[in-house]
């Protein structure tokens, strides 16, 4: 008797303590779902604000989204290179003011020069495609005392240190068109505007700056035909007119690259258009050329010819040059450049911003010897003697010949 009532005592015990704990189960578990819930919503409130800040942080740039990792990528693979140059020239003439007429890159005789400091930013070139469509970029700047010579208009604000700037695509059409957009170099020029940087001579040559043309806006499409020819079409703004054109027509200038060997190339170059600041119309052609002759060897070549036209009369000038330079060492090139100009009728080599003084015609020839030290591959050192010559009495300020003399150093990047 006793046990059975322990039992039953025990199973309304046990039953009491389940009806108790039930309304705590489905107490606690309605707790942790209200828990749960909470939790999901600030979770999801969170989740928002981020999304929010990013985007505003994307937008800011203050993290790359897919155009700003875009954007890297591009700068990433752009490469970064230029060189400064300086220089000390003495001129023998003993010029007036001390300023040599015609004399680049060193006008002022015994000063010290700081000629060049250039940068240039560019991606890596396009390649030639008939499949794909790609595109590249190429920008430089110049300061120093020869920019206002070399860059693309010193007097406009803007295009004050601007050397080059412009956007290059191949466009998949036949083996690939190049075509180039923007402020682009010249053509018509056997040495380069950088000077001794990138010349075998540090100064320039007369045909540089006499029979050539500075930097200009324009077009221009090129297309390879076969390995040894290709050919370029370019519009810009005049010959001479630079980033802006002074009139309402355009010079237009075909190219045509010759390569009969490895070791030999020409291009034929012929030019046309409207210069209301310079003349009414300049036409002409230049025939540029290089000769690997062996290992060390090298010869250079150009002609030029210009007719510039007025309401008056026809004035041509015509020019020619020649470089010769053998590689004695890796370290140690002499180099030889020799030039004439001819201009009748005082059309191109007068009242220019090289000092020469107005005249009826002159002519003008060169001979300048350089010596090319690269003790380190950074380093290019070029001790250099130069005679000139005029025909124009006193044209060299007081005198018909002078020698200059001195030195310039580079640094490249």
């Amino acid at each position: 008797m006793k046990s059975k009532n322990k039992s039953s005592l025990a199973a309304r015990a046990c039953l009491g303590a389940a009806i108790v704990a039930v309304p705590s189960l489905l107490h606690g578990q309605s707790a942790d779902s209200a828990r749960l819930e909470r939790l999901e919503n600030e979770n999801r409130e969170l989740k928002q604000r981020f999304e929010s800040l990013e985007h505003l942080a994307t937008k800011e740039g203050i993290v790359p989204g897919q155009s700003g990792a875009s954007s890297l990528k591009v700068l990433s693979e752009s490469q970064l290179s230029g060189f400064v140059s300086a220089s000390f020239f003495h001129d023998t003439s003993n010029p007036p003011g001390g300023v040599s007429p015609g004399y680049l890159w060193n006008r002022r005789s015994d000063s010290f020069s700081l000629n060049k400091v250039k940068l240039t930013l560019a991606s890596p070139a396009v390649e030639r495609s008939g499949d794909k469509f790609s595109a590249a970029y190429r920008a430089s700047l110049i300061f120093g005392q020869d920019a206002p010579i070399v860059n693309s208009g010193s007097g406009m604000v803007g295009f004050e240190n601007l050397r080059e700037a412009y956007v290059e695509m191949n466009v998949p059409v036949g083996t690939g068109l190049n075509v180039k957009a923007g402020e682009l170099i010249s053509l018509l020029n056997y040495e380069s505007g950088d000077g001794g940087a990138a010349n075998d001579n540090f100064s320039q040559g007369y045909q540089w700056f006499y029979t050539g043309n500075g930097p200009a806006a324009g077009v221009q499409v090129g297309y390879t035909l076969t390995d040894w020819l290709d050919v370029k079409l370019r519009a810009q703004n005049g010959l001479y007119a630079g980033p802006i054109d002074n009139n309402d027509s355009k010079t237009g200038v075909i190219a045509f690259g010759i390569k009969p060997s490895d070791k030999v190339w020409l291009n034929l170059i012929g030019f046309t258009g409207r210069e209301d600041a310079f003349s009414k119309m300049v036409h002409g052609g230049s025939l540029l050329s290089g000769w690997q002759i062996n290992e060390k060897l090298h010869f250079g070549a150009e002609l030029d010819y210009f007719n510039f036209r007025s309401a008056a009369k026809d004035s041509e000038v015509w020019s020619a040059g020649g470089w010769l330079s053998y590689a004695i060492t890796d370290k140690v090139l002499p180099s030889v450049r020799v030039e004439f100009l001819s201009d009748k009728n005082g059309a191109d080599i007068s009242g220019d911003p090289l000092g020469f003084a107005l005249n009826g015609g002159q002519d003008i020839a060169s001979v300048a010897f350089t010596l090319n030290i690269k003790p380190v591959p950074n380093i290019k050192i070029q001790p250099e003697v130069r005679y000139d010559h005029t025909s124009l009495a006193k044209g060299f300020g007081t005198k018909t010949d002078r020698v200059v003399l001195g030195i310039g150093v580079s640094y490249l990047f």
